[in-house]
């Protein structure tokens, strides 16, 4: 589904991935782990668009991404749910979900209202409401739901679960248990391990913006020296 093979980075002279490489298999989750500033967030950058990468490849679908514009990219089936959510506070959330839509791959697009009501019940009883009067947890959804609109085939998650509480993170670990079920990749930045392990099925850990340990979520669990040394878990 998606190949990133050797990418580095910058911001400026600021050299952030220095060969980063990683794949995300389709219908599985990938979680990148790590603690702040070590290059996640530049990974998904890069592979959107908005940082891209100087040197390396990133292909989706065996289709080089790598250069092209960010709105490009996101209509090849790539949506990016960013971290703090980063909804349009003045629409509500239905006009919100019908701009996504809007911009949907197909002419019948996969995620139509109906679809969305019923996986976001939530969000069907918000659907009047301004996306800035909504709650933590409920703007997390409408950024899901919107990039689902577009007819996604891979997520970009940045730190999903930041600031929310226990519960809502609960509900969101179940729905994207279930958008996993219906085949969509995955790709996941996240800070909150239990969280991230749940649901991942491959790991990798990035610490000074260098993949350093790549293996099954079971398998890391288990290595307590890479816990401690790149995450600072007893």
């Amino acid at each position: 589904m998606l190949e990133v093979r050797d990418i580095h980075t910058y911001y400026g002279e600021s050299y952030v991935l220095q060969g980063v490489s990683l794949t995300v298999p389709p219908g599985k989750v990938v979680a990148v782990l790590g603690r702040n500033g070590v290059g996640k967030t530049t990974l998904m950058r890069s592979i959107i668009g908005f940082t891209p990468p100087r040197r390396g490849q990133i292909t989706f679908r065996e289709r080089e991404i790598s250069g092209l514009p960010s709105h490009r990219i996101a209509r090849l089936g790539i949506g990016l749910v960013p971290q703090g959510r980063r909804v349009f506070q003045s629409l509500t959330v239905r006009e919100t979900l019908e701009l996504g839509i809007s911009v949907a791959r197909g002419r019948r697009p996969a995620w139509n209202l109906a679809r969305i009501y019923e996986t976001f019940p939530r969000l069907m009883e918000r659907a009047s409401h301004y996306a800035g009067d909504l709650s933590g947890g409920e703007q997390q959804m409408l950024a899901t739901a919107r990039a689902l609109a577009t007819d996604v085939e891979l997520l970009l998650l940045d730190e999903p679960a930041e600031g929310l509480a226990p519960l809502i993170v609960e509900e969101l670990a179940r729905l994207f248990l279930r958008l996993k079920a219906q085949g969509i990749s995955i790709l996941l930045v996240e800070q909150q391990l239990s969280f991230a392990f749940r649901l991942a099925d491959e790991v990798h850990l990035m610490s000074k913006g260098k993949i350093v340990y790549s293996g099954s979520a079971a398998g890391l669990r288990e290595d307590r020296d890479a816990m401690s040394r790149y995450l600072g878990v007893a």
